[in-house]
């Protein structure tokens, strides 16, 4: 007898989920691979969103900028237990996906858009040491709490525009 796949495929009430999770967060867990012990590492980076896609801001002092230098494979949780319940019944959202250290000259741009979600972020952003990581994704998993477990796509994570069919993260 075959089991039935308790995971379900994105439809627009995990879609819309998803992109919440991601708009409103503004630090994520990031698990990477400590390339000197080739183990799994876990840090809480900042996080939020570049024209859509998912972005850190990160120092070159930290143990994960090493990490995601030599093996730029990793991945991101999302979602903040609610203050009461269960934290297993509150929506989260883990995002396998590859990190690409962008180029100083798309620092201004990012730093624009940074800054009015991590205003505090102004005291270090400009150290020479930091540096945006863009987080590309490659596979999505919303657990939405019990029971509601859903596989999403890149592209269910772009917001859908009037008219106009899904496409795909606009930065990669």
């Amino acid at each position: 007898m075959a089991q039935r796949d308790p995971v379900h495929p994105a439809d627009d009430a995990a879609r819309a989920l998803a992109r919440g999770l991601l708009a409103s967060a503004r630090h994520a867990a990031l698990a990477y691979t400590d390339p000197a012990t080739r183990t799994p590492g876990i840090s809480r980076i900042a996080f939020g969103l570049a024209d859509g896609a998912p972005v850190t801001l990160i120092s070159a002092l930290s143990a994960h900028h090493a990490a995601l230098t030599a093996h730029p494979d990793c991945a991101v949780m999302l979602g903040e237990p609610g203050p009461k319940g269960d934290p297993l019944t509150h929506p989260r959202l883990m995002i396998q996906a590859r990190a690409t250290f962008a180029p100083r000259a798309d620092h201004p741009t990012l730093r624009d858009l940074w800054l009015k979600t991590h205003p505090k972020a102004r005291l270090y952003i400009d150290f020479a040491d930091f540096t945006f990581v863009r987080l590309t994704p490659i596979s999505i998993f919303l657990n939405a709490g019990f029971g509601q477990a859903h596989r999403l796509t890149p592209a269910d994570l772009v917001p859908r525009q009037k008219g106009r069919p899904p496409q795909g993260p606009p930065l990669s």
